[in-house]
């Protein structure tokens, strides 16, 4: 079986977490989407042990979508008290066109920055997202829709292709981030429908 090249920094953390599996994926995923960046440490991780343990991938999958959720309503609720001048911070002179995006885009804009790979700046609009007034319950099901497909993604393909995914991902990068955006429009355009189909008449006065 194709073992995982990590890179240099990561290579210390690796046997941490996978000596605590799941439990690992968890904190490394809440730390991760809250308050120390680990950008791709999930995903290596998902993939490694889903190749070791191929039975465990359900878990490890669900472990890792649960710790990232779990950081990110954190920030949210953290931000919610008085994250407005953090958001300008980090958006920089992106923050007047992020927030006019998430205000007519709410739901998708979390479940697009959630579904992409780094380095899109996804703490950015989990900053946003309560500044610009999005609910928590369409910021958390957002984000267990995103970071569901994309661990599972990531656990399937694992099991299914071992090793070579990562070098496959890493050479097909446009091709990787044009089927996310392409699922994310589907799924869209799809719920705007679904939404207008059950949504009830107003009686004329």
């Amino acid at each position: 079986m194709n073992q995982i090249q990590f890179p240099h920094w990561l290579q210390w953390l690796q046997p941490l977490v996978a000596s605590l599996g799941g439990f690992g994926l968890f904190i490394i995923g809440f730390l991760d989407s809250s308050f120390i960046p680990f950008p791709i440490v999930n995903d290596l991780m998902v993939i490694d042990l889903s190749m070791q343990h191929p039975a465990r991938m359900p878990y490890y999958s669900a472990m890792a979508t649960l710790g990232s959720v779990s950081g990110c309503v954190t920030l949210y609720l953290l931000a919610k008290k008085g994250g407005a001048a953090l958001f300008h911070k980090q958006a920089g002179s992106r923050a007047a066109q992020v927030r006019r995006w998430i205000d007519r885009n709410g739901f998708v804009s979390v479940l697009l920055a959630a579904l992409l790979p780094p380095p899109t700046p996804f703490k950015i609009f989990v900053l946003a997202a309560p500044v610009c007034g999005v609910p928590l319950r369409n910021f958390t099901l957002a984000l267990l829709v995103a970071r569901s497909l994309r661990y599972f993604a990531l656990g399937i393909l694992a099991v299914r292709y071992g090793g070579k995914i990562i070098p496959y991902m890493l050479q097909h990068k446009f091709l990787v981030s044009g089927v996310t955006l392409a699922v994310v429009g589907i799924a869209y355009a799809l719920g705007r429908f679904l939404f207008r189909a059950v949504k009830p008449s107003v009686p004329a006065q």
